[in-house]
């Protein structure tokens, strides 16, 4: 093998960018500290109500007719629970064999379409399938995760104020919950409504707010339940904890809003620039079709193309950590 050939050089530096993206992606992970101190301070919480030898065995002896979901595709994807915890947070009938097979079905399609109607040869072509089947899904279900989220915060201040003047009124919190599950839109009413069932089912109100809290992964539901826990144990005026815990919801919604405006200017640009290389291609191909048709037709020239756009993926990953501020 002639390690001079130039298109093994670029194959290996495409390994190389590839590497180096992963590398970013787990460093990225890796030091973000918001979550492991949530964390930290949730294993301190749930400690407090997971002393019980009873709950203990009532556990164990739930979790012998319990059958853990597997297939076939658990071998070879991996953290399959973790996907199955995420495609639960979209609020969509998005199953865990459904989610594999739409990524495995648009990696065949895109490398066919790249290599039959675009006339790429089969290594680009199978490069921007996998890239495309895996890159697509998992933008969908981020999105729907995010879209989720942003209504749920947004709705759940005014979800507290109705279970404060639930209890105002001589509800138990139990009922309050209901109330909310019964009179707010989704995703309010969705995820109430679970915690309702859940109670309903001979479950303990700490351990339904707790596995909603798992599976939404939001602080500021985290919070409330928090509010709830620490009031059931050590007592006091929960109506009076619940409206301190709207107003530092709300003031952290008015401090993101702020973070978003100050950061508008520095978006725009970046987005200008980022479609400068496009504009560019674009009016060459215009033109000049013969002097651009190398890099669309030539393997070599379609491999760079290809390493350009993980480049340029590398950077708005670096913007976008950048202007992601934990409030």
């Amino acid at each position: 093998m002639n390690v001079t050939d130039p298109t093994i050089v670029i194959i290996g530096i495409f390994a190389c960018v590839f590497i180096i993206l992963a590398t970013l992606a787990a460093a990225s992970g890796m030091f973000s500290n918001g979550n492991k101190v949530i964390g930290k301070k949730l294993d301190k919480i749930t400690a407090r109500h997971g002393n019980n030898k009873g709950r203990a065995q009532e556990q164990a002896k739930k979790a012998l007719f319990v059958k853990k979901e597997t297939s076939l595709f658990d071998r070879f994807i991996p953290k399959p629970d973790e996907l199955r915890t995420r495609l639960n947070k979209t609020g969509k009938n998005i199953t865990f064999k459904k989610y594999v097979l739409t990524s495995l079905a648009l990696i065949v399609v895109f490398t066919l379409l790249m290599d039959i109607f675009v006339g790429m040869s089969f290594v680009p072509s199978l490069m921007v399938g996998l890239f495309s089947g895996l890159f697509i899904p998992h933008l969908y279900i981020n999105r729907t995760i995010n879209n989720r989220l942003k209504k749920f915060t947004k709705q759940f201040p005014e979800a507290i104020d109705l279970i404060v003047r639930g209890l105002r009124a001589g509800l138990p919190v139990t009922e309050s919950i209901h109330a909310v599950a019964r009179e707010m839109p989704d995703p309010i009413s969705t995820e109430f409504g679970i915690i309702t069932d859940e109670i309903r089912l001979g479950k303990t109100m700490d351990e339904a707010l707790w596995s909603t809290a798992k599976r939404l992964d939001t602080p500021d539901f985290k919070f409330f339940v928090i509010s709830l826990s620490v009031q059931q144990e050590t007592g006091g005026n929960l109506t009076e904890t619940l409206t301190n815990l709207t107003e530092i919801l709300r003031g952290r919604t008015r401090l993101k809003l702020k973070i978003k405006a100050m950061i508008s200017e520095g978006k725009a640009s970046a987005y200008i620039i980022g479609s400068l290389p496009f504009l560019m291609c674009g009016l060459l191909s215009a033109m000049n079709y013969e002097y651009m048709s190398v890099m669309f037709t030539d393997p070599k020239g379609q491999i760079a193309l290809i390493g350009a756009a993980i480049w340029m993926g590398i950077g708005v990953f670096i913007l976008a950590q950048m202007i992601n501020f934990e409030v």
